[in-house]
């Protein structure tokens, strides 16, 4: 038995020993407490969403994401809970304190510099058991939170599982394409597999426990693919619930710091987003088009954020619950959905903002420059771990080889890494007296 299970067995009386009806909700208030105190989610706030920290005072960072996150997830559940078809679900349907905690931990996992670094942290960690944002976030959760000694953060099952995105491990879904020549100045080839880690695999078996065996089998289910990593099929109807929240900030939030910061083109706007939604007559947001459009590419951000909040709205209200009947644990057969054609528009604008922000050469420059601060902070280290890293962590380094500089990089804000990069790298920066 592994030290985490032994010390989680000590813990029969534990609130997340199974999945209480989310009437009983001081559990879920204290697993909120405890992340929203913790390291991790603090950190959030000086690393990368999609613009680079320093650009302006007014985008998103990860921190405000996570709380936009937990905003929309709370009105996805209201929305659910109201509608008389769900009436038999209630009970089920979680608490605002437990979606919310899911949903405010979802992104704690997440190295600096976006998912450039993360790309980066998994070159260096490929062949040592990877890394991935949603692994290092259950391993923050079950290991490395501040709130136990051996069971990290220490929160309920439910909670913990409700943010597990893809419940399997690097080595069952791990595929790299070869590429020739391998170039080390681009490194995108090397993107993890989405997925947790070997290492936590006990963790997650302890979290399906009170599923039966076919239940079980059936959730860790995974599709292979001959051209890169497989996937998994199957999450928590909580993780739908968190993952749909998540898409509806990402997309629409991220356009709008776009828009206010003058990245999108109204012309180019016209011709790809809104005259494609007129094509669909079937949109409900043809009727109001004129106006939305005015909106959005208005001077005014009290105008962007009425066209914004409108939208959002109408992405909470195409939500419907839905049956997933090869499953017997309702926590497993509920999934919630987006109705097709609300999907299809918040893929429309998905799209839109991947191929007309965050895909520009200048955010393309930062996120590079990010990918080179994390693998050349990580050669040192690997290459002299008892001389530069910081005794805890060496200490942890004898222990568990390069996932401990893995886990100590990644829990650096864009500032912290930027600074240690030009400490160890620039003769006239750096001082005895700066803090590891």
């Amino acid at each position: 038995m592994s030290v985490w299970l032994a010390r989680r067995s000590e813990y029969q009386s534990h609130p997340g020993r199974g999945f209480n009806s989310t009437r009983e909700d001081s559990q879920y208030q204290r697993d909120r407490a405890r992340i929203i105190h913790s390291a991790s989610f603090r950190s959030l706030q000086s690393k990368t969403q999609v613009l680079g920290l320093g650009e302006s005072d007014f985008y998103r960072t990860r921190l405000t994401h996570s709380l936009e996150v937990a905003q929309v997830g709370s009105g996805i559940c209201e929305w659910l809970r109201d509608q008389p078809e769900n009436a038999a679900h209630e009970p089920l349907i979680p608490s605002f304190s437990l979606i919310e905690a899911i949903c405010l931990a979802h992104d704690i996992g997440h190295s600096p510099f976006g998912h450039g670094g993360e790309v980066a942290m998994n070159t260096m960690m490929r062949d040592h058991g990877g890394f991935e944002a949603n692994g290092q976030t259950l391993r923050i959760i079950a290991r490395l939170g501040e709130y136990s000694p051996d069971t990290g953060l220490d929160l309920t099952r439910r909670s913990m599982l409700g943010t597990i995105k893809y419940p399997t491990t690097y080595s069952e879904v791990c595929n790299y394409v070869p590429v020739e020549p391998d170039n080390p100045l681009n490194i995108d080839h090397w993107a993890p597999p989405k997925c947790i880690y070997d290492s936590e695999r006990d963790v997650l078996e302890w979290l399906l426990e009170p599923f039966s065996q076919a239940d079980r089998d059936r959730f860790l289910t995974t599709v292979p693919s001959p051209r890169g990593h497989g996937r998994t099929r199957y999450k928590s109807l909580d993780t739908s619930i968190m993952e749909l929240a998540d898409d509806i900030a990402y997309g629409v939030h991220d356009l709008e710091d776009a828009l206010a910061l003058g990245l999108v083109d109204r012309d180019v706007w016209m011709e790809q987003v809104s005259a494609t939604l007129m094509g669909w007559p079937e949109n409900p947001i043809n009727r109001h088009m004129d106006e939305f459009n005015r909106l959005l590419f208005s001077a005014s951000a009290k105008d962007r954020k009425h066209a914004i909040s409108r939208f959002v709205g109408y992405l909470i209200r195409s939500i419907v619950i839905h049956e997933q009947e090869e499953f017997d644990a309702p926590l497993l057969k509920l999934q919630t959905v987006m109705e097709p054609l609300a999907y299809r528009i918040l893929r429309l604008i998905k799209d839109f903002v991947m191929s007309h922000v965050i895909f520009r050469p200048e955010l393309q420059m930062l996120q590079y420059k990010g990918q080179r601060v994390i693998v050349r902070l990580f050669e040192i280290f690997a290459a002299n771990p008892e001389r530069l890293l910081p005794i805890p962590v060496f200490a942890q380094y004898e222990q568990v080889g390069r996932r401990a500089i893995a886990d100590y990089l990644s829990s650096m804000t864009d500032v912290s890494a930027g600074k240690l990069y030009h400490k160890l790298l620039s003769p006239t920066s750096g001082s005895i007296f700066d803090r590891p």
